[in-house]
């Protein structure tokens, strides 16, 4: 009898996370769902899903979370790179320290897991790591000029990566949601409000979180189960599309920007948050 295959997700104890790793199992894999939260995965728990606690901004935690998987099942054959945030603010008003942790989380955590499991899936000569981007990577906001950054380096690096790994029958896949129902909005908010308080940038950041919280309910937004969903397809499909634009108005975002000019562009987005 084969093997059941193996997935990793991380960011695991809510929204898109949580929602992977459940469809993951229901489709046969032995899921590791990890977070900073384990009491959070106790549903996760109950439904037999394994979970560990990792940190992604530590390598301690990180290695020793690839680790005890590879003790216990073998192999890891899908990595599911989900864990991040979105931290709001003026460029000119995040401090540089705030800056570099939303880059240790969505970008460098994201790469170190990749180090761990890419020389176990190339000796078992398959596996897919699918990295949870955003239409964020695409297109970009005032006041949310790190987050984009991230965003923006996560769709590089994984372009660059599925070229070299796929001589080693691995495929990178980015999924890239647009507005979804999660935590992400309410703490994207609550920094912007924190960082722009009693500076120049206090009226725009008004007017930036009434946006934001205009696509934090339906129908504006998406639920993550649609997100992960796509996860699974990108997870299953014999041959994965290199990039999914998942939930409403993500795609016809996503080919705007590809074909708007930027000048055009900047009138558009200008308008929609800072009117």
């Amino acid at each position: 009898m084969p093997q059941p295959k193996v997935a990793l997700v991380t960011g695991a104890s809510s929204g898109i996370g949580e929602e992977a790793a459940l469809l993951l199992q229901a489709q046969g894999f032995t899921v590791y769902g990890v977070a900073r939260r384990v009491e959070r995965m106790q549903p996760l728990v109950d439904k037999g899903i394994h979970v560990l606690a990792m940190d992604v901004t530590d390598d301690l935690s990180i290695t020793e979370g690839v680790e005890k998987i590879l003790a216990e099942s073998g192999r890891i054959d899908v990595l599911v790179n989900n864990a991040g945030y979105g931290s709001y603010g003026a460029v000119e008003d995040v401090p540089l320290d705030e800056a570099r942790r939303q880059f240790e989380v969505n970008v460098f955590g994201l790469a170190r897991l990749v180090q761990l499991v890419v020389p176990h899936m190339r000796a078992q000569g398959s596996g897919r790591i699918i990295n949870i981007s955003s239409i964020g990577g695409k297109i970009y906001e005032p006041l949310g000029g790190w987050y984009h950054a991230t965003k923006f380096a996560v769709e590089g690096l994984s372009d660059s990566m599925r070229v070299e790994l796929r001589p080693f029958g691995i495929d990178v896949v980015l999924i890239e949601p647009g507005p979804i129902l999660t935590e992400w909005n309410t703490i994207a908010r609550q920094s912007l409000v924190e960082q722009s308080a009693g500076t120049a940038y206090a009226g725009q950041a008004k007017s930036v979180t009434k946006v934001l919280e205009r696509f934090d309910s339906p129908p504006n937004a998406s639920e993550p189960d649609v997100v992960a969903k796509k996860i699974v397809k990108a997870a299953t499909t014999n041959r994965p599309a290199a990039r999914y634009p998942v939930g409403r108005g993500a795609g016809t975002i996503v080919r705007s920007r590809r074909f708007l000019p930027d000048r055009l562009f900047d009138a558009i987005i200008t308008r929609l948050f800072l009117p």
